[in-house]
């Protein structure tokens, strides 16, 4: 598979890791937009954005969000924001889902 983030996820590619289980990885990253900006994605793939998001996957919204609140206190962070992208028109320039907490 040619997914950059795929291959972040399977260790292939280097990261800064924040946080990683079985269903989730957290790394900052490469092209911060602010002082800090990390990404929080699902380990598996889901290339059609929050437009792929079922009944049958949303529980890892779920876990990403925990991990996304669990990151943000240990980071001292009371600001935030968390944003994903959805389509080359959107914004998206990797097609697997993902969140910016910056």
């Amino acid at each position: 598979m040619e997914c950059i983030f795929c291959k972040i996820a399977a260790g292939d590619i280097p990261s800064k890791k924040l946080y990683e289980d079985d269903q989730v990885l957290a790394f900052y990253d490469i092209q911060p937009k602010a002082p800090v900006h990390f990404l929080v994605i699902p380990k598996a793939h889901l290339m059609d954005g929050a437009a792929g998001v079922t009944a049958d996957n949303s529980g890892v919204i779920a876990h990403i969000f925990e991990v996304i609140a669990k990151l943000t206190k240990e980071l001292e962070l009371s600001d935030f924001r968390v944003i994903t992208n959805n389509g080359a028109d959107a914004g998206q320039t990797v097609s697997h889902l993902h969140f910016h907490v910056l």
